[in-house]
């Protein structure tokens, strides 16, 4: 997905199989239990699916340097499906990236996937992201 200042991050559902090619250089996974083991430098956050990160702070921290990472690598956002919890994040990034809160929901939802942010609590957290910590 490109981003409002047009750098890109990828994002996927680790239920739709392996990574494509070019393999990222960085990727987050948003997921209850440890992501799986891949080549690439890697960062947990804590979120259980359909719900919220666990530690936000910690959140708010990986999605500023995952934001920085852009610049210079390939960044990929996943979780399982692909849509709620990777879509709230891809919002998020959007947010850090100078898109209005209030407009970063749906510009995902136009960028990314139509189903993205599945929840309203997920939406309400994308709203409130730079408050959190």
């Amino acid at each position: 997905m490109e981003l409002p200042s047009g750098r890109l991050v990828r994002g996927r559902g680790l239920r739709n199989g392996a990574a494509a090619e070019p393999f990222p250089t960085y990727g987050v996974y948003l997921l209850g239990k440890e992501p799986p083991d891949v080549p690439w430098e890697t960062h947990w956050i804590k979120w259980p699916d359909f719900r919220l990160p666990v530690d936000r702070a910690q959140a708010l921290t990986t999605f500023r340097e995952a934001l920085e990472r852009t610049g210079t690598g390939r960044v990929e956002f996943a979780c399982g499906g692909g849509r709620g919890r990777t879509g709230t994040a891809l919002a998020c990034l959007a947010v850090l990236d100078g898109l209005p809160a209030d407009q970063a929901v749906d510009y995902v939802r136009r960028h990314y996937d139509k189903h993205a942010v599945e929840t309203p609590w997920q939406k309400r957290y994308v709203l409130n992201l730079l408050t959190q910590g």
